[in-house]
């Protein structure tokens, strides 16, 4: 009688393993969705921040709203003026320097591994629609999970269910 009360044992040992295994891979699968919504969740603050950014550089320059218009992806060229510190630019070349600061930053071109930038958005587009005063950003880039796409095909970015849109509508008087 004995010798089947330590076999019992041995075996409530393993059922309890079991049930603890099971337990833990729960926990991990749960981390990784949790990882992966807070990606998207960071993902879309840097896009509502680079969307800002592009509002307020245009504030400042009112007279040129209308030029900083357009679709804007890719790694972009640095202008032929820089208008950083003291340098005193024009309005058309202050325009040149804000897309290409917005541009770079969203890119990710000042972090690099190797070659590869790997900051800012996944494969971005940011375009830039204005109406009159009306101002219409919109950031478009690419998820991690694919969900239904539920912007318009002519819309900013490439047509995906990975593409991700964040739009900031604002009027600049």
């Amino acid at each position: 009688m004995n010798d089947r009360a330590k076999g019992f044992s041995l075996i409530e040992v393993m059922v309890a393993l079991v049930i603890l295994v099971i337990g833990l891979v729960g926990i991990f699968n749960l981390h990784i969705v949790a990882k992966r919504g807070s990606f998207e969740s960071f993902q879309q603050t840097q896009a509502s921040y680079y969307a800002s950014d592009i509002i307020s550089r245009m504030k400042l320059n009112r007279d040129q709203l209308p030029d900083y218009a357009g679709n804007y992806t890719g790694v972009p060229t640095i202008p032929s003026k820089a208008c950083t510190g003291a340098a005193i630019c024009s309005t058309s070349e202050t325009v040149a320097w804000d897309l290409y600061e917005w541009r770079a930053s969203f890119v990710g071109q000042a972090e690099k591994v190797g070659t590869t930038n790997v900051g800012g958005l996944d494969t971005p587009t940011g375009c830039v629609t204005i109406n009159g005063n009306n101002v219409t950003v919109v950031m478009a880039w690419k998820g991690i999970r694919p969900v239904s796409d539920a912007g318009e095909t002519g819309s900013c970015g490439t047509s995906s269910d990975r593409r991700r849109l964040f739009t900031l509508q604002t009027v600049i008087i």
